[in-house]
């Protein structure tokens, strides 16, 4: 059962709903891990708003970090989504990263090797053009290499562009 699908675009291209969708193909009751940090009230309401959308069937799991603590033995899981989930260590580790990569990538390898069926989400943000913030260009080339990592251990990669799923492997 061991599957890794990783879908990836840009921001508002279908990522989240193509996931959720996939995930009920798979399974009736679905695991969906949360990586967001509550950063205001408008981000908690829209939180809820969006566990109260993806209805009862769903098991949801907030996880800022641990991934690999989670128990998905057995589960189809989305995780959403690997930016936020990354932007958590690059927080802890001001800006750091190497340090970031190497803990995303540790905790990474630790959680996949559960027997379950994984669908990450994250987004592609090294389209736009270079930022003249040094802390962005950072956070930049950080998700590049956790996506190229992710992407090389995953069995497909599908790239939304306008809410049209494209494989690209």
């Amino acid at each position: 059962m061991r599957r890794i699908v990783l879908i990836t675009g840009g921001q508002r291209s279908g990522k989240s709903s193509y996931a959720q969708k996939l995930a009920l193909t798979l399974s009736p009751n679905p695991v969906y891990a949360a990586t967001s940090a509550v950063w205001d009230e408008e981000h908690r309401q829209r939180i809820e708003r969006h566990k109260a959308d993806r209805g009862a069937e769903w098991t949801n799991i907030e996880e800022l970090k641990e991934l690999q603590n989670i128990n998905v033995e057995g589960r189809v899981v989305v995780i959403d989504c690997v930016t936020l989930w990354s932007t958590n260590f690059f927080t802890d580790f001001e800006g750091d990263t190497q340090q970031s990569l190497e803990a995303i990538i540790s905790r990474f390898d630790q959680f996949v090797q559960q027997d379950a069926h994984f669908i990450f989400v994250t987004n592609e943000i090294g389209l736009g053009g270079i930022s003249a913030n040094d802390l962005q260009r950072r956070f930049t080339d950080l998700i590049g290499w956790v996506n190229q990592y992710i992407a090389s251990k995953s069995d497909e990669v599908i790239l939304m562009v306008s809410s049209i799923p494209m494989k690209i492997k």
